[in-house]
């Protein structure tokens, strides 16, 4: 039987959203207490599917430190959050928008369609050719899809993350030419066996350093059933770091200044580890510290913050926490546990992580980091000080199904809807 586009997009919305939060008993994508059951040609043991030319500890790239080098001005002093009146102002309509990207030298926003297509934005009219169209190549069907891309820092290629028809999840290159990306250029940077259909992450950012951060979930189903994310020698549950571009043989280099390079039993593309499902993450880019909006289970939602002089290795404890609270058997010996959390029920089911601003518009925004939860849709900011979260407020927009969060070039913040909206938020 057909059914209506409406309905098969609210059908979507409620698949996501049921990737919101994981309830009490093996849920499905994220979480509406339905056991999740593993795809019959994955085993417990084989969790990573590195393409041919897999990565080797002893490459070296360049890094140290993240936080980027001051050439310009500092950035203006922090505003009032207590003071701030915003408003969101549609600015787009897109099918199922979920990410959004920039590149060097471009002022065009890019932004990705969860169903496999990339569209760009000029002067606020968004293209009717796609810049790049994978759709016949993605899995659709709940937390599955298109789900994350970013350029390489000069522009000159695009990364994706998706998952495959098969389920798993593949981030891919493109050589980036006259707006387009060159299909003939595309080429497998990593693939990871996905045993369930959720927690696949699926977000990609290139850090100040130059490096590329990719998040990926614990495997899914619920409560980590293999203990994954403390598992070093598999890249579920963990926030890696490569460099993409190949060399020889390699599909990527290895920083060789990764926390696990060397290490016995552990994988050296890892940058930390105990994650649950690191949805939406970012780098404050004045400071180069590093914000994690990681979804959990079904009683608390976390946000993450790294200063931009760690150095890497650190364990945010899934599962044997579920934010700074006991899930599953002992604390780890040493954990980061969050900056901030909040009770899941009462509308709320899954953070979505978003940016620190440093935008012009609305100067009482300024240094505060702004954050909703997917099903509740408030927009949410608070001011990191001393490590800790400070001045909490709900800043009073709200939208349906919001997914995921944008900035642009002068550093004005977005947010997207899976029912289709693309917002900038304004000073009210």
């Amino acid at each position: 039987m057909m059914t209506s586009p409406r309905f098969r997009l609210a059908a979507a919305v409620l698949a996501f959203a049921a990737a919101a939060a994981c309830g009490s008993s093996d849920p499905d994508l994220e979480g509406r207490r339905v056991i999740a059951t593993p795809r019959p040609s994955s085993t417990v043991d084989t969790t990573v599917s590195p393409p041919a030319a897999s990565a080797e500890t002893t490459l070296s790239t360049p890094a140290g430190s993240r936080a980027p080098a001051r050439t310009d001005p500092p950035p203006p002093p922090p505003g009032s959050l207590a003071r701030a009146a915003t408003k969101l102002t549609r600015v787009a309509v897109l099918d199922q928008p979920l990410a959004m990207a920039l590149r060097k030298g471009d002022g065009a926003l890019y932004i990705v369609e969860k169903g496999g297509r990339i569209r760009s934005m000029r002067n606020g009219r968004v293209s009717d050719t796609a810049v790049l169209d994978i759709s016949s190549q993605v899995s659709s069907g709940g937390e599955q899809g298109l789900l994350g891309a970013a350029f390489h820092p000069d522009g000159s290629r695009l990364y994706v993350n998706f998952t495959n028809t098969l389920g798993d999840t593949i981030v891919r290159e493109y050589s980036f030419s006259e707006g387009r990306a060159v299909n003939a250029s595309a080429r497998t940077v990593l693939e990871v066996d996905q045993p369930y259909p959720n927690h696949n992450g699926g977000n990609l950012v290139f850090g100040p350093d130059g490096l590329l951060y990719i998040g990926l979930g614990d495997g899914g189903s619920g409560g980590d059933p293999q203990n994954r994310a403390q598992n070093l020698n598999t890249l579920l549950g963990k926030m890696l770091r490569i460099d993409p571009r190949p060399s020889g043989t390699n599909a990527y280099r290895v920083p060789s200044d990764n926390p696990f390079v060397g290490r016995e039993g552990a994988r050296p593309e890892i940058w930390s580890y105990g994650w649950r499902n690191p949805w939406r993450y970012s780098f404050d880019r004045s400071t180069g510290d590093m914000w994690v909006g990681d979804v959990g289970q079904n009683a608390w939602e976390e946000v993450d913050f790294e200063d931009a002089a760690n150095d890497g290795g650190d364990n945010y404890g899934w599962d044997r926490l579920e934010g700074s609270h006991r899930h599953e058997g002992s604390p780890p010996a040493r954990h980061t546990g969050p900056i901030y959390e909040y009770a899941n029920g009462s509308g709320n089911c899954a953070v979505t992580g978003g940016y620190v601003y440093r935008g012009s518009r609305n100067a009482n925004l300024r240094g505060a980091y702004l954050f909703a939860d997917f099903c509740a849709g408030r927009l949410r900011a608070f001011v990191e000080s001393g490590g800790k979260a400070t001045e909490h407020r709900f800043l009073g927009p709200q939208v349906g199904s919001l997914a995921s969060f944008g900035q642009d070039q002068a550093g004005e913040l977005y947010v997207l809807s899976l029912e289709g909206g693309v917002h900038r938020i304004d000073p009210a």
